[in-house]
């Protein structure tokens, strides 16, 4: 495959996942009315894939920088079939989840009043400072962890270690932010 062939199907890629989370989160494609009983579950499978990836990618750093390319090689693959799963199940719980949920939210009535907010105060402000650049980081990782996965798996090792510089750290931070996120809007999910 050339060079051009990968990088017009990682932006082919990219645009089709960043447009089904888009359509997604708008509601533009109606889910079920009722969602099925495992949805509830899929925020904690998303942190956990999180959490598990995280301690993956610090552990492949560990193994290549003892010259372990074998054992890097694997962890990297789990991972990247991890984050796969994390993705399906991401969009997934968006299409059957019907409604949002706002931080903040105690009552769950899909507003966030005075009084919610005066409860929560400069914790919303951490929160979406998280969750910002958790949420642009996430879709601008996809196409440098498509690109650095497949210099990887060619054996094109200074083209790797090119893209991991920016892909490693980038995608580490999404996979700590994911956790975080998860864990600071849980108390405010009502399903």
């Amino acid at each position: 495959m050339t060079d051009k062939f990968i990088i017009r199907f990682v932006a082919g890629v990219t645009i089709f996942v960043i447009a089904v989370v888009i359509i997604l989160n708008r509601h533009l494609i109606p889910g079920p009315a009722t969602p099925p009983a495992f949805t509830p579950y899929l925020p904690l499978l998303n942190a956990v894939l999180n959490g598990t990836c995280t301690v993956l990618l610090l552990t492949s750093l560990y193994f290549i920088k003892r010259g372990n390319v074998t054992m890097h090689k694997r962890l990297n693959i789990t991972t990247f079939c991890l984050s796969s799963i994390f993705l399906v199940s991401y969009i997934l719980f968006h299409y059957l989840m019907q409604s949002d949920t706002h931080y903040g939210d105690a009552d769950g009535n899909g507003v966030v009043s005075a009084d919610e907010l005066a409860a929560v105060g400069s914790l919303r402000t951490i929160y979406f400072t998280i969750l910002v650049p958790h949420i642009v980081l996430a879709a601008g990782v996809l196409p440098l962890i498509l690109l650095s996965f497949n210099s990887g798996l060619q054996l094109q090792v200074a083209k790797h270690k090119k893209l991991v510089r920016w892909t490693f750290p980038l995608w580490l931070f999404v996979t700590i932010t994911g956790v975080i996120v998860y864990l600071m809007i849980k108390p405010y999910y009502h399903f």
